[in-house]
């Protein structure tokens, strides 16, 4: 029997059916290289964009920069997992720095093309930075800081410094734009030797990029050291205000030389000006997850534990009984860090 309907049902049905029918396009990572690799976050991305994978959902990464060390950061990435199914390169001048500009306008380009279904990247700098701004030039509400894929749009995230977990369910038209927090998708055991073929590699066609953005890149340091990054250490040993001194940090950093560990600051440490803003953990700083997490002279602010709060075994030294970090420690020991710290060091053996 015929039943009269509505244009307007008519059209948000039409609507429904087209985002629904585009879903299953596929995965775009976009994806961070450093000294021809792909660093440890862009791997976690890839493992969260498998929990899209299925027989009509492919994966493709984006890599964009100038020379030769994109292009074996690119060969590399074709080999490094067997859920990648194609490895999208932009080389050009224009990508030899990230600025949010043109990587924003890139991942517009490569959208329009490949009518990707969700687009992912880290929640770190590099993926804040361009993420949102990318989001914008496709019109849609991206999803930041993600801990967890429960379904193709349904999503747990971290509120309340980390104290209360939202679930969201992503309603918008494509593409699901993501950051994904890359503690919490652990690279899994795959190596690089499984994939005994690799993807493809494939030019983006830049014919149509033009350069009109207004920001400029003035300058990028680095801090030269030995210690494995903070974001990916097995190991972090972090110190507070408690410390008094950035002569005083020096501390930290020898116990850290002695255990192979990287190096953390709690963001009162960082404004005091003992040490560079990039070691700073926490919610406005790093989210780290090591195996062993040190805290020295630490109160544990809230915001300092939603970025530590995953680790798996948690030491506290603190001479304030009350300090809320010892909530969260595993182990809490009550002392005085300037005596505390130099006996681990008489103590603990040279690293080798």
């Amino acid at each position: 029997m015929f039943k009269p309907t509505s244009l307007a049902y008519l059209i948000a049905h039409s609507r429904r059916r087209s985002i629904a029918s585009c879903r299953h396009l596929g995965t775009l990572v976009i994806a961070e290289h450093e000294g021809g690799s792909l660093t440890a976050s862009s791997l976690s991305s890839i493992e969260a964009a498998g929990k899209f994978l299925s027989k009509d959902n492919s994966l493709s990464l984006l890599l964009a920069g100038v020379g030769p060390t994109l292009q074996e950061a690119a060969a590399k990435a074709a080999s490094c997992h067997p859920s990648v199914s194609q490895v999208l390169v932009a080389d050009s001048d224009k990508f030899k720095n990230p600025l949010a500009e043109p990587w924003a306008k890139l991942v517009h380009l490569v959208q329009q093309k490949g009518e990707y279904s969700h687009i992912i990247a880290a929640s770190n700098s590099f993926g804040k930075n361009i993420l949102p701004r990318a989001a914008a030039l496709l019109d849609v509400s991206p999803i930041t800081d993600v801990i967890d894929i429960s379904e193709s749009n349904t999503f747990v995230r971290p509120i309340y410094a980390g104290n209360a977990l939202s679930t969201i369910r992503y309603t918008g038209s494509d593409p699901c734009m993501l950051t994904i927090r890359s503690t919490s998708f652990p690279v899994g055991s795959t190596s690089a030797d499984s994939k005994t073929n690799p993807a493809p590699i494939h030019q983006v066609d830049l014919s149509t990029f033009t350069e009109d953005w207004n920001s400029r890149h003035v300058k990028q340091t680095t801090q030269d050291s030995e210690r494995p990054d903070l974001g990916s250490a097995r190991v972090v040993i972090t110190g507070g205000r408690a410390l008094k001194s950035a002569e005083n940090f020096k501390l930290i950093e020898k116990l850290a030389e002695k255990l192979g560990a990287a190096v953390g600051a709690t963001r009162a440490a960082v404004d005091a000006g003992y040490v560079p803003n990039d070691l700073q953990v926490g919610q406005t700083g790093k989210i780290v997850a090591p195996e062993l997490y040190m805290a020295f002279g630490v109160s544990g602010a809230i915001q300092h534990i939603a970025g530590m709060r995953d680790s798996k075994v948690i030491v506290a030294v603190n001479k304030d009984a009350d300090a809320p970090i010892f909530q969260v420690a595993d182990y809490g020991l009550v002392g005085d860090l300037f005596e505390i710290i130099p006996e681990l060091l008489e103590k603990l053996p040279e690293k080798k």
